[in-house]
């Protein structure tokens, strides 16, 4: 991976995370307004699965072995 590569996973990183702030500020408000509370639970619900995808975003590419580096470490022992 290069650097062009982690700038566009950084990209994709923001993206979430800026929707992730809109989502909670919409659940807010929602909710502030007396909204029904199934279309706040709905928003809540909305950022925590969007929590959990910058989580494997970030865990399967920062943090993940690739493969062929895997083989090698099993060769050399």
């Amino acid at each position: 991976m290069n650097e062009a590569h982690f700038n566009e996973i950084e990209r994709a990183l923001l993206h979430i995370s800026d929707a992730r702030r809109r989502t909670a500020r919409a659940a807010k408000a929602l909710s502030r307004d007396g909204a029904e509370p199934h279309l706040v639970a709905a928003l809540e619900e909305a950022d925590q699965q969007m929590e959990a995808l910058g989580r494997r975003l970030t865990q399967r590419t920062y943090f993940a072995v690739p493969e062929a580096d895997d083989q090698q470490d099993r060769m050399a022992v």
